[in-house]
């Protein structure tokens, strides 16, 4: 089935960050888009008020009349839901074209320029800034994202252009499935060892991942990673860092709030250009998103007016409350090295003030396999409140839980476990500095009303 003959698009799992993207781009086509989905979200709910017909019980008589005709309807789903899942079976058994969100997604890499955002961690930040660069450029793009931009209020973006940005997620070697024109390689910090079983074979992935990108396409890669690329004859391979490589920053000047730097390029270097979410970290995202723009025909003007105006993803270092006396800040980062960038860049931006973080550890598997890393990381900060394991897919594993993070911060830090539910009653009964919540599981529910509570004191 080729996606022009379909007339309609069902999902499993239709509230998704990344399957929700698809879904809209599905519904900007004018097709008939339905799906199920566990629990109603912000982000459900913003579906349907767009078309989708969405429900939330695992019923095959939910199901919409065109989505069960099966020369009509392509079926998408998520890894995460399971084989028994009875809407998902019922479909396998009345032999329904049924695809990953991943393959679609190599499919529109093989329709248009994809251009591949792949890495442990620093995708979804760098794979937005290339696409705001590139939308607001003469070249245009679409993209389909991880995360919510704050320049469109959505994760996704539809245009005319030949170009796709695309955030590659390795979670179930789901980008296999892409054919890159070019792509960005961040970081390859071993992650979902669940899946992958080993640190060698979840570098293997990202090697194949490599000889999937298209000739006469270019892979610009982080410098230092522990990973091999092995690319087809004819892709050219840049490598980028903060401070060197084909493409880095110089002269990083940080003050009142604003960071400004060069971009040192092989093509035309750039002065003074301006952070539009001055975090330290998005310099290096910066760099990578510029040198992808740059490597496609952005223009040295374009490229600094994209940055400048470049306005964060939802849970990315996403400041809720920013005074002298108070900052409020929620963070998607959930793999040690995340949080380590996320504390490093907090520090940096905050030297004298006192930093304390709620953070609500994300998989069993991953805390039994980092938690002396979560510890190391979190202990750059001066105070850590942790609350239960989100356990998302998984099943508990006995003697795994947040006690191990807690027993393992350095001496100094202060340290707290608390319910997830005792959250707002701690946040009422303690004074802060700067507070910054993390995670990638439901905490980031309260934020709102932490906003509130906080907002009372400045």
């Amino acid at each position: 089935m080729e996606l022009k003959d379909i007339k309609a698009v069902y999902f499993i799992g239709a509230g998704g960050i990344g399957m929700s993207a698809i879904a809209r781009y599905f519904l900007k086509k004018g097709l008939v888009v339905g799906g199920y989905d566990k629990t109603p979200s912000d982000l459900t709910r913003q579906l349907e008020k767009e078309g989708m017909l969405i429900h939330y019980e695992e019923n095959i008589d939910e199901i919409p009349h065109i989505c069960k005709q099966v020369k009509k309807c392509l079926v998408i789903y998520t890894p995460a839901i399971p084989d028994n899942h009875k809407e998902l079976q019922f479909f396998r058994e009345n032999n329904f074209e049924i695809q990953k969100r991943a393959q679609v997604l190599g499919t529109l890499t093989q329709a248009h320029k994809g251009l591949c955002v792949a890495g442990t961690h620093g995708k979804t930040t760098t794979s937005t800034m290339c696409a705001h660069i590139m939308h607001q450029s003469h070249l245009d793009c679409n993209a389909f994202l991880g995360g919510i931009s704050k320049n469109y209020g959505t994760n996704y973006i539809l245009s005319d252009s030949d170009f796709v940005v695309i955030e590659a997620d390795e979670f179930d070697r789901s980008f296999h499935w892409l054919r890159p024109w070019m792509s960005v390689i961040t970081s390859t910090d071993p992650d979902h060892l669940d899946i992958y079983g080993t640190k060698e074979a979840y570098l293997e992935s990202f090697r194949h991942y490599t000889e999937l990108i298209q000739p006469e396409g270019a892979l610009i890669i982080h410098r230092g990673l522990e990973m091999q690329q092995h690319v087809q004859q004819g892709v050219q391979i840049y490598d980028y860092s903060l401070s060197e490589g084909d493409f880095h920053a110089e002269n990083i000047r940080i003050a009142n709030g604003n960071i400004t730097f060069d971009f040192i390029s092989p093509i035309e270097s750039i002065k003074n250009v301006q952070l539009g979410q001055p975090v330290p970290i998005n310099i290096e995202n910066g760099i990578a998103a510029m040198a992808m723009a740059q490597l496609n025909g952005c223009t040295a003007e374009e490229l600094k007016y994209g940055m400048k105006t470049y306005g964060g993803v939802d849970r990315r270092f996403d400041f809720k409350i920013k005074t002298d006396k108070l900052v409020f800040l929620s963070d998607y980062a959930h793999h040690p090295k995340e949080i380590y960038q996320s504390a490093k860049s907090i520090r940096e931006l905050y030297k004298d003030k006192h930093i304390t973080a709620i953070f609500q550890p994300h998989l069993y598997t991953r805390t039994r396999d980092f938690y002396k890393d979560f510890a190391e990381a979190l202990s750059l900060l001066d105070e850590v409140v942790l609350t239960e394991i989100y356990p998302a897919r998984e099943l508990p594993i006995e003697g795994v839980t947040s006690q191990l993070i807690y027993d393992n911060l350095k001496s100094g830090v202060k340290k707290e476990i608390i319910q997830k539910s005792d959250v707002l009653n701690y946040i009422k009964n303690h004074q802060f500095e700067v507070l910054i919540v993390l995670g990638a599981g439901d905490l980031d529910n309260q934020v709102p009303q932490i906003t509130k509570i906080l907002e009372k004191r400045k």
